[in-house]
């Protein structure tokens, strides 16, 4: 049964008797950041370290969302018989399961073996995620239940940094590809005269010759790059261990456990309605434009603009620094402005800065890339928040499976950007687009369609709550 709220807490974010609840539930905020953003570089690095094509290697993104399609549904039923908590340690549980996995995937050189750790993974933060969200949702007023999700939510991308300075510092600098890469840049002198996207493509021909001329050392390089790839892995095992046993013994409110058998007729009359299903749609969309504007950041600096892995990682974090602070000056306007509107207004604004990203060449192009976060950092908790406005804490147990189900949009769009980028490019209003930047038009239409739900769900709104 869930805790009454006092009176005097009515209007708080995090009432007084959920703060040590909520600080906990929030570091888990932290700890699924961490697992999406070490592994988006890899998208590239595999490419060139397994030698396969962009589409193969953006499996590692469906492989990693995926695992929240195939789990969300099971996960939310578990909680649902059991209890929050159940949820959080289930999903810990597989977290480390899938992490330690990468260790007999670096020793035995296996890309598929890697795949099914990412896929492992993601059934544990399917579990954390359809755990906390509505965990963090109820614990309080219903009042402020957007703005105290979006305060857990800000803590997520403390942990996407971490991430992100561990593979721009720990991975990408010390692999040897990087450096087989330098020394043959250092070779060839006449790539200064090339465009960077030609340069890319002799240089992965390049690692192909290398590969048919050299097997053995080619084999030497894949193995000590991928144990380079394996540390951060196996270091957050462990802290999801150490995490683990910290909810094992907290003792955490139970703010609803529902003890009757699922009416699906009622569920389904509670959920059919414009916020929820507009909003598990937009969702899909929009995780999965995040996904694509922060994996293919490295594919655009090096390809469009010259840069280093390494450098190009550089500036996914200066795009998640843009995240984090835009996340908590969205959250304060909140206080003043509908959700759906400012969340239709941040759509335009992403879908105007990707279009930049695609019409403007070199660095400023690159720029506006990086500028996509600021308009980004709200978009998930607010949508979250809207879709599940007014149900009760069981409904949105199960309501909370659906729009983790619709993380899979991180799964299928990369996939189809990285065949994208595979293809030719395009001439369009007299420029040359090579195709990279054609790839852009897909986020660009993710972003079109949050517009379409945030306007659309301010307008109900306004419609059925006037002022």
């Amino acid at each position: 049964m869930k805790t009454e709220t006092p009176p005097s807490d009515e209007n708080k974010v995090v009432p007084t008797q959920y703060i040590y609840p909520f600080i906990i539930v929030t570091s888990l905020f932290a700890m699924w950041g961490f697992a999406n953003d070490i592994t988006n570089p890899l998208v590239r690095v595999f490419r060139e370290v397994f030698l396969i094509s962009n589409a193969q290697s953006s499996l590692v993104q469906f492989a990693f969302y995926g695992g929240y399609a195939t789990m969300a549904i099971p996960a939310a039923l578990v909680i649902r018989k059991l209890s929050f908590k159940w949820g959080i340690l289930i999903g810990l549980t597989l977290y480390a399961i899938g992490a330690l996995l990468t260790i007999p995937a670096s020793l035995f050189t296996q890309f598929n073996i890697f795949l099914v750790s990412f896929y492992i993974i993601t059934f544990g933060l399917a579990f954390l995620e359809t755990t906390a969200n509505p965990y963090i949702l109820s614990m309080g007023s219903a009042k402020t239940a957007t703005q105290r999700l979006n305060l857990a939510q800000a803590f997520n991308p403390m942990g996407s940094l971490t991430a992100m300075f561990i593979a721009s510092m720990m991975i990408l600098p010390n692999l040897e590809v990087a450096e087989f890469r330098a020394q043959d840049a250092a070779a060839n002198p006449q790539y200064e005269e090339m465009l960077p996207s030609e340069v890319d493509g002799l240089q992965i021909q390049a690692l192909e010759n290398f590969s048919e001329t050299q097997p053995e050392a080619f084999a030497e390089m894949q193995s000590h790059d991928l144990h380079i790839v394996m540390i951060p892995y196996v270091s957050i095992a462990v802290i999801v261990i150490i995490v683990l046993m910290i909810f094992i013994f907290s003792k955490l409110p139970d703010t609803g456990r529902e003890e009757e058998p699922i009416k699906l007729g009622a569920l389904v009359k509670h959920l059919a309605n414009f916020h929820y299903v507009g909003g598990v749609v937009a969702q899909t969309f929009y995780v999965g434009a995040q996904i694509m504007c922060w994996t293919f950041i490295i594919h655009y600096g090096m390809t469009l603009v010259g840069l280093t892995a390494a450098e190009a990682q550089g500036y996914n974090i200066v795009a998640m620094i843009i995240f984090v602070s835009s996340r908590f000056i969205c959250t304060f306007i909140l206080k003043y402005l509908n959700a759906g509107l400012l969340l239709g207004l941040l759509a335009i604004g992403g879908a105007c800065l990707v279009l930049a990203a695609i019409f403007t060449q070199g660095i400023v192009g690159l720029y506006c890339l990086v500028g996509v976060s600021a308009c980004m950092s709200l978009m998930f908790p607010t949508i979250y928040g809207i879709a599940l406005d007014g149900l009760t804490p069981n409904d949105a147990k199960l309501g909370s499976a659906g729009l983790i189900f619709a993380i899979v949009g991180g799964a299928i769009m990369p996939r189809i950007q990285g065949g994208m980028i595979d293809g030719d490019g395009m001439e369009l209003f007299g420029m040359t687009l090579e195709s990279v930047r054609v790839s852009f038009f897909l986020p660009f239409v993710c972003f079109i369609v949050i517009a379409l739900y945030g306007f659309l769900a301010n307008a109900i709104d306004r419609k059925e709550r006037p002022a």
